[in-house]
């Protein structure tokens, strides 16, 4: 049966009969302010074509010079995930035909990356519901440049198969990416989705502290690509991988991991084989499907690239750059968690919802923890729900549920509004504070206004108003909640209570 034709085994199905093994690659576009070996600029979004030169062109006699910024990052970045770090190594030619990639080879790294054998420790969620350090380990960080985009413009799905035509930018063609790669994940067993997301977000939460990338998924600065294979149970050879391309969000990333889990464990079990493949993941139906036969290393001719010489790091460089580092991820998340006052399970959710260094920024903005929690896990979350974006691509920023939350501690506007400012703001409608000005959403507490409201409500409740008068002032509830209906949400609360007590005391 073909991968095409097979029909999904259930996940608990799938690990009943099988283990599976991970690898996943990250890519990792640097935010250096020039490509990797050329003086191009890098801005994200500029017009089609107009960063470019002979260089990354790949123009006749045009030379290449090494970014000594992007080789600082990726030391930096290697040391981060407790790498060893060459004292010398090279590029490497890459050879097979990239459409968007005008000299038709990729300059990466092979045999000799600049960062090697190192690990990431990740948590995620254990059988109990307590938090669990699975460990991660690391087989090579090394330097590359990224290929330019293709726009295939005519079909429905925006990929070459039923397209009229096809556009090249070059603009990104040589900005600097760091592959991450792992060693084959095995053991995860159920968990494996679980712990390629948490990988993968903490890996981002990790690239955003050292500086070195926006990491922005939504925009293709950090891709990951997913490996994932099947061997029988108790099996000691791994099974035939495929690797799942440019996957661009945490929540792809561990649905991608499910399907393919399903997927191959049913064409397995029907005595089928899986073919070595690259696939692509579409985020709108769940599913993958087939790209080309993967390669493999000796396919692509590698060589040692002739116009660049070899890079070597010293040890007291790499020192200096080791104190550059941030504090460890693991260690951070255990002094903020204490520092903030949560629990392990708030902390957990907050993490699982990728939401931790949101939570952070808006507490480094000065809003409360506890509030900054509420928000990103409460309405931002929903949203992200709904919406089938990551929580961190919403369009608001920390600094923006910083100010709203402000808002509320003056008592501007109420919770209640607050959601009504977050609508704004995702619409477009500016700052949190014009959005309020612009839908005048501030809290009235004017007496006037507010006494006429309450005595409407009292003449429309009899029966609430005698209770309160016999003392049962529980009974406001009724009270308050009519007049916040009458004044659409926008009344003092507190101060309509009091009105109430005063007047019926």
């Amino acid at each position: 049966m073909s991968a095409a034709t097979a029909k999904l085994k259930t996940f608990d199905e799938a690990l009943a009969a099988f283990d599976p093994a991970l690898g996943l690659e990250v890519h990792v576009e640097l935010s250096t302010n020039t490509k990797m070996f050329c003086g191009c600029p890098t801005e994200f979004g500029a017009e089609p074509n107009t960063q470019v030169c002979p260089t990354c062109l790949g123009l006749p006699g045009a030379m290449p010079v090494v970014n000594g910024k992007a080789v600082e990052a990726a030391i930096r970045i290697g040391l981060a995930l407790n790498c060893e770090i060459a004292e010398w190594c090279r590029f490497a030619r890459k050879n097979y035909f990239y459409p968007d990639m005008p000299k038709n080879f990729q300059t990466s790294q092979y045999d000799e990356p600049i960062a090697f054998e190192g690990y990431m420790d990740v948590t995620i969620e254990g059988d109990d519901g307590e938090p669990e350090i699975f460990r991660v380990e690391i087989e090579r960080a090394h330097m590359e440049e990224d290929t330019g985009k293709s726009l295939h413009v005519g079909g429905a799905t925006g990929r070459i198969h039923g397209a009229d035509y096809s556009l090249v930018d070059y603009n990104r063609a040589g900005i600097p990416l760091i592959e991450i790669v792992t060693k084959p994940i095995t053991g995860a067993g159920a968990k494996a989705p679980a712990v390629a997301r948490a990988y993968v977000a903490q890996l981002r939460d990790l690239i955003v502290a050292l500086g070195v990338s926006d990491a922005r998924m939504d925009q293709g600065s950090i891709r990951a690509d997913v490996n994932l294979s099947l061997a029988p149970k108790g099996a000691e050879k791994l099974g035939t991988r495929t690797e799942t391309k440019n996957v661009n969000s945490l929540r792809s990333v561990e649905r991608a991991v499910r399907y393919e889990i399903q997927r191959h464990a049913a064409i397995l079990t029907d005595g089928g084989s899986i073919l070595q493949e690259t696939r692509h993941w579409h985020e709108d139906t769940g599913v993958t499907t087939s790209g080309r036969e993967k390669s493999d290393a000796e396919d692509y001719r590698y060589f040692p690239e002739p116009d660049l010489v070899p890079v070597a790091p010293s040890r007291e460089w790499v020192e200096e750059l080791r104190g550059t580092l941030p504090e460890n991820p693991t260690v951070k998340r255990a002094r903020l968690q204490a520092d903030w006052g949560f629990t392990d399970l708030e902390m957990r959710d907050t993490i699982g919802a990728g939401a931790f260094g949101l939570v952070e920024q808006t507490v480094a903005e000065g809003c409360a923890p506890q509030a900054a929690r509420k928000w990103w896990l409460g309405e931002m979350a929903r949203r992200s729900n709904e919406s089938g974006v990551e929580i961190s691509e919403l369009g608001i920023t920390p600094a923006q549920v910083a100010k709203i939350q402000a808002l509320v501690d003056a008592k501007t506007i109420n919770d209640k509004l607050a959601r009504q400012v977050i609508e704004g703001v995702l619409a477009g409608e500016g700052s949190p504070e014009e959005v309020v000005e612009k839908r005048g959403l501030a809290v009235v507490s004017d007496d006037g206004a507010l006494s006429a409201a309450v005595d409407k409500a009292i003449e429309a409740n009899p029966d609430v108003a005698d209770k309160i008068r016999d003392g049962k002032v529980a009974a406001a509830g009724a009270l308050i909640g009519a007049v916040m209906k009458e004044m659409r949400g926008q009344a003092d609360a507190g101060r309509v209570r009091e009105l109430i007590i005063e007047k019926l005391s």
